[in-house]
């Protein structure tokens, strides 16, 4: 039963999950109503459906939720985040060793010297557009090394991770030859760095490490290995170009907070959680009731989507004193890499590219401002900047 639950249209793009409406939402109930579903506001009951086996991972539908069909719903419908049951656990076992915390470590130098390379071009002028001049290339120079490319082919990878990303929006629709040419390319791609390894032109790389983990398991498909790659350029691209833009424009808007970061650079990983908890690029996770079953008193039917929202629970009255920008505080896990058996595969690659990042930027940005308005693809789905124009004084 749904009746005297709060709305909201999660479908409007001039909603925004950190708005007012939610607020008030969360305050009447710890759910609501929306066009896809439910909406999880309050911190306990997204923590506790993450981990309760009574919901499947809800994001595999997501394709039919905003009527979308081609390459991109094949590949997500048959990726690990669309899988369940024994076949996840399969891939889940085969993709986690390929990115061990000491196989991505031993990448930080070379995030390092991409970010410093960035930042030696930022210091050629006072002002630019921070999405094209740092957090695309460097997220593309990312992954292209994750995958032993060479770093020139960083545009080719991510544009097209990009172009991946507007899928995940409520107006994908829109963008929909776009994505699914993407998608073609990205496997394209993928098939190439495969056959180089077999070839024995690679033995070191993620794709080379994911090849030996596949081949070790004959129960594994090459298009299974591939959607694996896939996947990985992906959400690798994807969130850390975006979390990059959105951190940023969190320190404009919090000057105090920069200049505590540059004083400190013990403060960096405080600084990546609290983007994700105030500025998150997926403003949800999403899950699926398989059963029917009873939370706080809510009859939820066998079926029904949950999206479990990142930034309403992480601001939760009941486990957060004060939700401002705050590098500082100590604060509860947030849920914005998932959780459950489908929490984020490449969370400590996030948070390890990113931490190169800030540590160039902070060397960099003495200060730093908008130049002019920025431009926000809308604040549901997958969120992020479309131009963020800045203007900055240089640390001598």
């Amino acid at each position: 039963m749904t009746d005297g639950l709060p709305y909201l249209d999660l479908s409007d793009p001039a909603l925004s999950t950190r708005g007012p409406e939610v607020v008030a939402a969360r305050e009447a109930h710890w759910c609501a109503r929306t066009p896809y579903g439910l909406a999880v506001l309050r911190y306990t009951e997204v923590g506790r459906i993450l981990r309760d086996r009574r919901f499947r991972q809800g994001s595999h539908n997501w394709p039919a939720t905003v009527g979308i069909e081609g390459r991109f719903a094949e590949f997500w419908r048959q990726s690990v985040i669309g899988r369940e049951g024994e076949d996840h656990k399969r891939l889940r076992a085969l993709a986690v060793p390929a990115l061990s915390e000491g196989y991505v470590e031993s990448l930080i130098p070379a995030f390092d010297r991409i970010a410093e390379d960035l930042c030696a071009t930022l210091r050629e002028t006072e002002s630019c557009e921070f999405q094209e001049a740092f957090c695309t290339p460097f997220a593309g120079q990312a992954i292209t090394t994750l995958l032993g490319m060479e770093r020139e082919a960083w545009p080719l990878v991510a544009h097209n991770a990009a172009d991946l990303g507007l899928a995940m929006g409520i107006e994908a629709k829109r963008h929909e030859a776009r994505f699914n040419a993407a998608c073609e390319t990205l496997f394209q791609l993928a098939d190439q760095l495969v056959t180089r390894v077999r070839r024995g032109e690679d033995d070191a790389s993620y794709v080379a490490r994911m090849v030996a983990e596949f081949d070790a398991n004959g129960d594994c498909t090459h298009e299974e290995l591939l959607n694996t790659i896939v996947i990985s350029i992906f959400g690798g691209v994807d969130t850390t170009r975006a979390l990059l833009g959105l951190g940023l424009s969190l320190f404009i808007e919090n000057p105090a907070q920069w200049q505590a970061l540059r004083e400190d650079e013990g403060l960096i990983p405080a600084a990546i959680e609290e983007f994700i908890r105030a500025r998150p690029t997926t403003t949800w996770a999403t899950r699926e009731a398989v059963e029917d079953v009873e939370v706080n008193g809510q009859k939820i039917k066998a079926g029904t989507v949950l999206h479990l929202l990142v930034h309403a629970s992480a601001r939760d009255p009941l486990v957060c004193d004060d939700p401002g920008f705050d590098i500082t505080a100590k604060r509860k896990l947030h849920f914005g890499f998932g959780g459950g058996a489908h929490h984020c595969i490449g969370h400590f690659v996030a948070r390890t590219d990113m931490a190169e990042a800030l540590r160039a930027l902070r060397r960099t940005f003495k200060t730093v401002t908008y130049g002019s308005e920025p431009e926000w693809l809308p604040d549901s789905g997958n969120t992020g900047a479309v131009r963020l124009p800045i203007r900055y004084s240089l640390v001598e």
